[in-house]
């Protein structure tokens, strides 16, 4: 049996030898089928065990002729079938990372180097065990080879890991960061000054020459338009559409959320910028200087050229500890976001939200992390001058944000305690210049921000002159100020369902803001959109997209609220086929339930289906008049989600009793579709109803266009409307 074992061994190495000699010559000749990818991508899966397993081999091949082992049956015996065993495994690891190159993730000369490299360790060790019984193979022969291979096998793994994890991965957490240069705000352009450094920041360690993941390469303003496998990176002048904005703008923990949860994160301020430069048609050739001086890409643009980093912060190094994870984690809530302002950064930077749920408890829960924190953002809440007094006890803040909040000046006083205090904000607030001139002298401040206060033109500018160290910002001057960014409006409805018609009201906190809004899908600008002046009538289906203005102000991001109606709610509802188990997003009434799905299909709203055809039976106690029924439901090509077939509407006085009311065909997907949800409505002649039964056909396999060709596509829906 060990004969016939090693034999199959020894002709399974000499056939992968072959066959790895072959798609080396052949190259790009060669075309991995879809069905042979899993077996690649389990190359990083094998590989650990053969570089175990031909270290272990080495060191006893490097032994071998040592005087007390030439004689020893064992030792030789196992010498041999452990480097035979090891060969022959990382020859199969070799193969695997073969079929791995092919994919569009990885190019360039590291790829090559590992590549070469691994081949080496396999051809080597070959050759190793094929001349080790020979005459000529001593002690001095054995020592070379093992040694050599040894070193080849450490090289490979040195180029393996900066292939995966990328440059400098084992000394990162101890690096300084490389900083990428600012230029004067006359000279920059806003692509590559302020959009191409925000990729190599936040998007290059996945996104480079070496390593494409999804064939996408960001390193110049060529490869950026070129996009990679999925299609174009943007839609010049649809931020919406833009796979880069639903990318960056996905959930933390959802998969495909850009960058992945374990890379540092882009900032608030550097997703506006990217949202921004797409909606303003993505240019690349445009300066800075050449947008208007009210325009919020040039406002974030100055503000990041003179990033407030190097107004806040005086050193790059902290002397405190990381706080401890656990503590982290149970502070992050709905409520309160707690993170790092960098990656492996031991600083914190803290938002609360929720002004219902605000007390002076969620600051002091804060105490395991106090001096950690960083950066306080407190706009909005009901924050009084005595909550000061609690906040005075984070001793590390850089940065306090307490815009529009019920201080008035008599608690800043606490604020002299924290040395380290670099920004303080206090628009909309009702300070007045006698507490803000005792806080602000012998303060370390190196900003104030006074928007919207009671301190008048001649009071900002008495500061200004008294504190010339400090920027005061009271006003907007253009070029170089930092301006604040306004709050979307607020509706008067929570729910996107209405029963009848109403009137919507829109509202913002601050005087002077225009609101813009559309109803036609556009995304509303400061020109050509709707201003809000009197409540909106709304009595069918609409997509109301919103955003604030003002003069000397960042726009606010825009709102996108769907409103729907259904004037009635089943008695009861059940699914007669069932969606499939792990693509259900809730039982039956999760249809009738007022919560409708995102883009975001996986947040668990949507109830996919694939087998089954969508049947659902609703049932009334009391027969209601019905003339149109609508079912939602989501178009997204990336996830192999199609809208169905047809939908059909049948209705009568029992499940017995029913009869066809109507159908709707929706139009078929067309290659390059954007995401979208569909409301499909049918109508048909009203008439009284006791039960309804809605059933949507399933199309059975994606279009031969689609990368997922010849597999089933699944139906996602969400909500039933009954008028």
């Amino acid at each position: 049996m060990r004969l016939t074992l090693k034999s199959f061994a020894e002709n399974l190495l000499v056939a992968a030898d072959v066959f790895i000699v072959f798609l080396l010559i052949a190259g790009s000749s060669v075309i991995v089928p879809m069905w042979l990818m899993p077996i690649g991508r389990m190359h990083p899966l094998l590989l650990h065990f053969p570089i175990v397993l031909l270290m272990l081999a080495m060191v006893l091949e490097y032994f071998r002729f040592k005087s007390i082992y030439t004689q020893e049956h064992l030792y030789q015996s196992f010498a041999s079938g452990l480097l035979l065993t090891s060969v022959v495994f990382s020859a199969i690891t070799v193969i695997m990372g073969l079929f791995l190159s092919k994919e569009s993730a990885y190019g360039g000369s590291l790829l090559n180097w590992h590549k070469w490299t691994g081949v080496s360790v396999v051809f080597l060790g070959s050759l190793i065990y094929w001349c080790r019984n020979a005459l000529w193979y001593k002690a001095s022969a054995a020592k070379t080879g093992a040694v050599l291979l040894t070193l080849v096998l450490i090289i490979t793994g040195h180029y393996g890991a900066t292939l995966t994890h990328g440059d400098n991965f084992v000394l990162e957490p101890v690096s300084k960061p490389k900083a990428i240069p600012k230029v004067p705000i006359e000279q920059a352009m806003v692509f590559e000054n302020v959009i191409l450094p925000i990729f190599t920041q936040k998007c290059l360690s996945c996104h480079n020459l070496e390593k494409a993941k999804g064939g996408l390469v960001l390193t110049d303003a060529q490869s950026v338009i070129k996009g990679g496998k999925t299609g174009p990176l943007y839609v010049p002048g649809n931020a919406q559409m833009s796979l880069l904005l639903q990318r960056i703008h996905l959930p933390m923990d959802e998969k495909k959320h850009m960058p992945p949860k374990d890379e540092a994160q882009l900032t608030n301020d550097e997703m506006d910028i990217l949202k921004f430069w797409v909606q303003q048609n993505a240019e690349l050739k445009k300066k800075v200087l050449e947008l208007a001086d009210t325009d919020s890409l040039r406002i974030l643009a100055a503000t990041y050229l003179t990033p407030i980093e190097a107004i806040i912060e005086e050193e790059e190094d902290y002397d405190f500890s990381a706080a401890n994870e656990e503590d982290v984690k149970k502070l992050n809530n709905n409520y309160r976001s707690v993170s790092p302002l960098a990656k492996n950064s031991p600083a914190l930077s803290v938002t609360i939200f929720n002004k219902g749920s605000f007390k002076l408890s969620v600051l002091k829960e804060l105490e395991p992390i106090r001096k950690q924190i960083i950066s306080l953002n407190l706009s909005g809440m009901p924050v009084s001058d005595e909550y000061l007094k609690q906040i005075s006890e984070f001793i590390n803040l850089r940065k306090l944000n307490l815009n529009f909040t019920m201080v008035k000046g008599g608690g800043l006083k606490y604020l002299k305690k924290l040395a380290s205090l670099r920004a303080l904000s206090l628009s909309g607030t009702d300070v007045t210049f006698k507490f803000v001139n005792e806080y602000t002298a012998n303060s370390t401040i190196k900003r104030l921000i006074l928007w919207e206060t009671k301190l008048n033109p001649a009071e900002i500018k008495q500061l200004q002159k008294q504190y010339i160290k400090i920027l005061i910002v009271g006003g907007f001057d253009g070029i170089g100020q930092f301006s604040s960014k306004l709050n979307p409006p607020k509706l008067n409805v929570e729910s996107s369902l209405f029963k009848q018609a109403f009137n919507l009201e829109l509202k913002h906190v601050i005087k002077g803001v225009e609101i813009r809004y559309t109803l036609d899908g556009s995304d509303p600008d400061s020109l050509k959109a709707m201003l809000y002046k009197n409540p909106i009538p709304v009595s069918t289906n609409i997509v109301l997209k919103i955003r604030s203005y003002k003069k000397g102000w960042i726009s606010s991001d825009m709102i996108e609220f769907p409103l729907y109606k259904s004037s009635y709610k089943p008695d009861s509802i059940s699914n007669v086929l069932l969606p499939e188990e792990n693509l259900n997003g809730g039982r039956a009434p999760a249809l009738i339930d007022a919560q409708f799905g995102t883009v975001n299909i996986f947040q668990g709203r949507w109830a996919g289906y694939i087998k089954n055809n969508m049947e659902t039976l609703m049932l009334f106690k009391q027969p209601v008049l019905v003339q149109s029924v609508g079912l939602n439901a989501i178009r997204h090509l990336e996830n192999n989600a199609l809208l169905p077939q047809v939908v059909e509407v049948w209705g009568g006085k029992d499940s017995r009793h029913l009869k066809l009311l109507g159908t709707n065909h929706p139009t078929a997907a067309k290659k390059g579709d954007q995401p979208l949800i569909v409301t499909m409505e049918i109508q048909f002649k009203p008439q009284l109803l006791s039960c309804i039964k809605l059933v949507a056909k399933t199309i059975k396999k994606l279009p031969q266009w689609h990368p997922g060709k010849g597999n089933p596509p699944v139906l996602f829906v969400d909500e039933i409307l009954i008028n």
